[in-house]
């Protein structure tokens, strides 16, 4: 007896189920569907800070930010996914004409948790840097005051800087914008359920 291979999803069928769902968002990768969790309050607080000053930043020029709501397709990973907070400078490129999943991005922000921490800076990391248009990774913590910035260089490299003071700029130099750390963890109160 022959085990039968198992039928993988398309990314264009998990693409049009997670629109067409209100029951929690997933993440396709490869053929498998994986569940995501939902953010404690100091996550959202992050989040809704980053998305605000960049909004403001980024007023009167070609940059756009992005809630957790809209998708990224990596083709060399089939890989859909939802940052935390996304920006693209520049054209912006869709997958479709329902403009909901971005596959050029500038830059990605993910806020750690406990259950993705090692995702976010293992193999999540590695399908991220196969996308050509991403200049920058941006890792926060939601325990303490911390922010890891990983920049493509002009060879392909990534050099990685560590900001943990409050009185800290994170330097994004592709988006010609900064990003006070002061700003970044406003009204955050470490250890209240994070």
């Amino acid at each position: 007896m022959s085990l039968q291979p198992k039928p993988q999803l398309q990314f264009a069928d998990w693409l049009a189920a997670e629109r067409a769902s209100d029951q929690g968002r997933t993440e396709f990768l490869d053929g498998e569907v994986f569940a995501m969790a939902g953010g404690t309050e100091t996550h959202n607080l992050i989040c809704g800070n980053v998305l605000r000053e960049l909004g403001t930043r980024f007023k009167g020029r070609p940059c756009y930010v992005y809630t957790s709501d809209m998708k990224v397709r990596i083709e060399s990973a089939n890989l859909g996914t939802y940052p935390d907070v996304m920006a693209v400078c520049g054209e912006r490129r869709f997958w479709d004409e329902r403009r909901d999943v971005i596959t050029n991005p500038t830059l990605i922000v993910e806020v750690l948790s406990d259950s993705t921490e090692s995702y976010d800076r293992g193999d999540k990391f590695a399908y991220y840097r196969s996308l050509p248009s991403l200049s920058a990774y941006l890792l926060l913590s939601q325990h303490r005051v911390g922010a890891e910035l990983f920049l493509r260089q002009g060879g392909g490299d990534w050099l990685l800087r560590s900001y943990s003071d409050l009185r800290e700029d994170v330097p994004l130099i592709a988006l010609d914008a900064v990003l006070p750390l002061s700003e970044v963890y406003d009204k955050v109160e470490f250890g209240a359920g994070s």
